[in-house]
């Protein structure tokens, strides 16, 4: 056996998984203000400086533009070069003395006062896009021995960096943070679910007697803790299975070993009886033997339709599949002064084996007649990619406590326990097998009448259609 690596077990899978996934969350989330951080230190873009620098030499030669109303005129002046390159509105000009004091408006926007401490902070000429607007700047320079500097801006035609909208929308990234994480945690949850799924589904099988259901190959190779989960089922699944089927043919290899003694006591019978050798001994041994041949017979077919799941099924029409069990059992009735209604549409098809769902119905049909008073019901009727059948009485029910005991082996009520009427207990356990092999279910409930009495049993047979 290969030793086992630390690093395929589930709980580093999941360590990893979540640490990863979280890590990438806070990592995309701290990404972006680093992001804005280097788009706002930006270098000025050498169009905009030229913009700048062209302005600044207009100044130098015209030092007459830093008096009077000429300041508000270079407020609101336009420059084709620029609205050439940028295809922007008007340009906005800033001038600034060597303290930072705007000198030729008194209007001054927030963001234009942040700017100036980004840029005094960058030590460097820079651009910045804002909401609504695009300032750039400073371009330094000199006039009759006095600093300035000049910023431009231009409005919000100009498209922004795709990140700057998540900045801006705090609550809008926080729920695309959400959201991914969750989509990232969901496939981890359906990676380390799948195999479960897998298990489920396979040991809900094995409950409702598909002892073939096995895990599947690809979740018994995983290398973790879910494929040595699943070779574990997988290894007890065939051990039931060998332990059943052993058991089930042992009892059908006791039943056959049988008969060879039994048909030599009924000869001896037979021939004592020729020779005129008659006393009530003998007729009591007559009658045990015939008992012990049907006990061994029911034995037989018990084992037979548990060990027929190899063979394959048939697509039949149900009524045409019972029709010879409806018959006998209706000729049955009627010599009990009894009515059996049966209301099986022709449509109805499904896989089945004939012999084996036919003497299960039968089985039914025989207990509801030997213990109705007057009427049985037979109906079927397809329910989704279900077809479901149920026999009815109005005999006098089943303890509620019996219910689901009476489809064991040899289990006969506290109302049949005569020899007469309870049979050996094996009529309900074969029909219980056979409705097994067909991947079917059976569930019997007593009918309850209005005063609250038992009124009758109703059973109830499922069979899947494909």
């Amino acid at each position: 056996m290969l030793k086992n690596n630390p690093f395929n077990g589930l709980f580093f899978k999941l360590l990893l998984g979540f640490w990863l996934c979280s890590s990438l969350i806070i990592a995309l989330v701290s990404l972006l203000p680093l992001l804005q951080q280097n788009h706002d230190r930006s270098p000025l873009p050498p169009s905009l400086e030229r913009v700048l620098k062209s302005v600044a030499k207009r100044i130098q030669e015209q030092p007459q533009l830093l008096e009077g109303k000429n300041l508000q005129r270079l407020h609101r002046s336009r420059n084709k070069q620029g609205d050439r390159n940028h295809n922007a509105g008007p340009l906005r000009l800033y001038l600034t003395d060597g303290e930072g004091q705007v000198l030729n408006t008194k209007r001054v926007s927030r963001g234009f006062r942040r700017f100036q401490l980004m840029a005094e902070e960058a030590d460097h000429p820079i651009s910045h896009q804002f909401r609504d607007e695009l300032i750039f700047g400073p371009y330094s320079f000199v006039v009759n021995g006095k600093p300035y500097q000049l910023f431009g801006r231009f409005p919000d035609n100009h498209p922004r960096p795709w990140f700057f909208f998540f900045a801006d929308n705090k609550l809008l990234t926080a729920g695309l943070a959400i959201l991914l994480s969750g989509l990232l945690c969901g496939l981890l949850a359906w990676y380390l679910g799948k195999p479960l799924r897998s298990l489920k589904h396979s040991a809900n099988a094995l409950a409702r007697g598909d002892l073939s259901s096995r895990v599947d190959a690809a979740t018994a190779n995983r290398r973790d803790e879910m494929g040595q989960l699943a070779q574990a089922f997988n290894g007890m699944a065939d051990a039931v299975q060998a332990m059943i089927n052993n058991q089930q043919r042992l009892m059908g290899d006791i039943s056959h070993e049988l008969r060879t003694p039994l048909t030599r006591l009924q000869l001896a019978l037979a021939l004592g009886r020729k020779k005129g050798q008659q006393s009530e001994e003998l007729e009591r041994i007559g009658y045990e033997a015939l008992q012990l041949e049907a006990l061994i017979s029911e034995l037989l077919t018990l084992s037979r339709v548990s060990l027929a799941s190899h063979e394959n099924k048939v697509v039949l029409e149900l009524a045409e599949s019972l029709s010879q069990v409806l018959d006998d059992a209706e000729f049955e009735a009627e010599q009990q002064g009894k009515l059996l209604q049966i209301d099986i549409p022709e449509a109805l098809q499904l896989p089945l084996h004939p012999k084996t769902l036919s003497r299960a119905i039968e089985n039914l049909l025989r207990n509801a007649i030997c213990y109705a008073n007057s009427q049985i019901t037979i109906s079927a009727a397809q329910v989704g990619k279900h077809i479901l059948i149920t026999v009815e009485d109005d005999g006098p029910g089943i303890d509620p406590k019996e219910l689901e005991a009476i489809f064991k082996p040899f289990y006969r009520p506290d109302t049949a326990r005569d020899r007469q009427s309870g049979g050996w207990g094996l009529g309900l356990a074969i029909t219980q097998a056979a409705i097994t092999l067909h991947q079917g279910s059976i569930v019997a409930e007593n009918l309850i009448g209005p005063t609250g009495k038992r009124e009758g049993l109703k059973l109830s047979i499922s069979l899947p259609v494909s």
